[in-house]
């Protein structure tokens, strides 16, 4: 596959995830409705994707056939048995596999192949659905020009950077997990703000607003975070006292430990 002429993506598996990327590449027009395979078993829950132009099938071989790049969306233990299903149909002159499930390494995704193929992992968050994913992507194998088309599909729905694929696990901890940690800060500060007076729909707007500009002021000027806290802390202030009692409280070490926790509970379990 020297040089990427897509015509065509078969997304394998149409849960929340695959539905999720389908989505997105349409609203943002990287894709046009007819060049979208959806698979899955019970097409019902997808069937308003087909009203909008995109094509469901419940066979994955035939999906893959009429494809260039096949995104591998499915469970984890459905994997052995659609890549057996596949392999038969899987060019490595033709074909781009991406795949999106957790846990799964590249190496054993070709050693469930009938000959290797070019194959980018890629670990998007939940937050692909509005298309603010933060995806990490990783290869082996791929082109430039593979791995860079990749990069340009993923920064559709959110933003992608490339990493060595032995901080997958890290990055399913950071960028995936960290989803629900940052979750839990907003939630936090929603009581917080309760306490202090305001109703709770309010609390939650000003929380999540709050962090949602924190994050931008980081991301649009490419700062450390301490710059933005030290336009914010003021001598005697109340933020600076806030903060050093939130420190007192274990703040940064829990959540520091949070992090690691989970990260050796996902290592354990490879």
């Amino acid at each position: 596959m020297s040089s990427l002429h897509v015509s065509r993506i078969a997304i394998l598996g149409g849960g929340n995830l695959g539905t999720s990327i389908a989505e997105g590449l349409l609203q943002t027009g990287f894709l046009r409705p007819e060049q979208l395979i959806i698979t899955r078993r019970n097409l019902t829950p997808i069937r308003y994707l087909e009203q909008k132009g995109v094509q469901l099938l419940t066979s994955n071989k035939e999906a893959v056939q009429q494809a260039e790049v096949v995104i591998l969306a499915v469970k984890p233990y459905n994997v052995k048995d659609v890549l057996v299903e596949i392999a038969s149909v899987l060019d490595p002159e033709k074909h781009l596999l991406i795949s999106v499930v957790t846990g799964i390494t590249i190496e054993e995704l070709n050693a469930l192949l009938a000959s290797p193929i070019a194959v980018i992992r890629a670990m998007p968050n939940t937050a692909i659905a509005i298309r603010e994913s933060m995806t990490c992507l990783s290869f082996k194998q791929a082109s430039p020009e593979q791995i860079s088309w990749t990069e340009q599909l993923f920064n559709q729905l959110g933003k992608a950077i490339v990493i060595d694929e032995k901080l997958m696990d890290a990055a399913t901890i950071l960028g995936a997990c960290g989803i629900a940690y940052a979750l839990r800060f907003i939630r936090a500060s929603i009581q917080g703000g309760i306490e202090i007076g305001f109703d709770a729909r309010t609390a939650n707007l000003i929380a999540a607003q709050t962090v949602k500009g924190a994050a931008e002021l980081l991301i649009r000027g490419n700062r450390h975070p301490e710059e933005e806290i030290d336009k914010v802390t003021t001598p005697k202030g109340c933020t600076i006292a806030g903060l050093n009692e939130m420190e007192h409280q274990g703040f940064s070490s829990s959540l520091i430990k949070g992090i690691t926790v989970s990260y050796r509970k996902i290592a354990r379990d490879d």
